[in-house]
């Protein structure tokens, strides 16, 4: 698979790292423990399109938003993913 990064151009997978589904959104800081299970825990297996978060270690750095058919792994739509990074990974 290669993917079109918007800053870079075309790669080989190898350069990113699969972060995971994109649609998740953490819970706020005063959530309960039930919230904070379901963001960690809960996540959709969706057979089809889905917007994933990827990071372009191997090149640019940047995060992006990938929209991928997990079916045939047909990429859709690759764009900047907007407040992904530090607070999404824990780092």
């Amino acid at each position: 698979m290669r993917i079109v990064c918007p800053f870079c151009g075309e790669r080989e997978l190898g350069e990113f790292t699969y972060l995971g589904d994109a649609k998740p959104q953490r819970p706020a800081a005063d959530a309960g423990e039930d919230a904070v299970y379901d963001y960690v825990y809960l996540r959709d297996n969706v057979a089809g399109v889905m917007s994933e978060h990827w990071y372009h270690g191997g090149g640019c750095r940047s995060w992006l938003k990938i929209t991928r058919n997990t079916l045939t792994h047909e990429i859709s739509s690759v764009e900047p993913a907007a407040g992904v990074g530090a607070a999404k990974v824990g780092v």
